[in-house]
């Protein structure tokens, strides 16, 4: 990937209670603009050790025009506060 170019992904579906990471390989850097979410999430900002919750839903939606800045050792997960497996998904641009 190139600086420029979109970031996306869209879950086949994540465990209930589990996360989905919104982490770019070593080196590279995102800007996440959306973070969705099929039912009930909170989004995390994480550092591998600590977790910050940034945002919380208790139904399916998304997060919209958002500017999380994300590196390979500050990132964000989704967690799937939902009781079954949902899909989560994100899109951005990498900028480095």
């Amino acid at each position: 990937m190139a600086v420029g170019d979109v970031v996306i992904n869209l879950t086949a579906s994540v465990a209930a209670q589990d996360f989905l990471a919104i982490q770019p390989g070593a080196g590279v850097e995102w800007v996440i603009h959306n973070v969705h979410h099929e039912a009930g999430a909170e989004l995390h900002f994480y550092d591998g050790t600590n977790t910050i919750v940034v945002m919380t839903d208790a139904a399916g939606g998304s997060w919209t025009g958002l500017a999380l800045h994300a590196t390979n050792t500050k990132y964000y997960r989704i967690k799937n506060t939902d009781a079954a497996a949902k899909h989560l998904g994100y899109d951005g641009v990498q900028t480095k």
